[in-house]
């Protein structure tokens, strides 16, 4: 299954990476309020450049000067599986600790092209 990776980013702006293995790469956005954790809750999502897999497992600090300059961490990491992708929707569903269940993202239809909202659509499967 693909990964995905959540990472809290204290740069210019405090946000959160939300990461989505595909073709090779993390598909990104940048979350400023982070994943949703009720359903029905949305939250802004500006799609970002792609990032190697490798960047999948960063923690540390990004250089002043370097883009994204700042503290990263790892928030959550798992797998999800895609019920749906194109240019304008993507429904998953996350499995991790921390985030986990279905989630939509929508493409906004009058704003900037890398404007999004995530948007979590069922609660966290029980645990056994």
């Amino acid at each position: 299954m693909p990964k995905f990776v959540v990472q809290e980013h204290d740069a210019r702006t405090h946000h959160f990476d939300f990461r989505l293995e595909k073709e090779g790469v993390f598909k990104s956005w940048a979350v400023p309020k982070g994943i949703p954790e009720k359903p029905g809750i949305k939250r802004l999502a500006v799609q970002v450049e792609d990032h190697d897999l490798a960047y999948g497992d960063f923690e540390g600090t990004l250089p002043e000067g370097q883009y994204g300059a700042g503290k990263v961490r790892i928030w959550d990491k798992g797998t999800y599986d895609s019920e749906e992708w194109n240019d304008n929707v993507i429904v998953f569903n996350l499995h991790g600790a921390l985030a986990s269940g279905r989630f939509n993202l929508v493409r906004f239809k009058h704003g900037k092209p890398n404007e999004w909202l995530i948007i979590k659509r069922s609660p966290n499967p029980k645990k056994a």
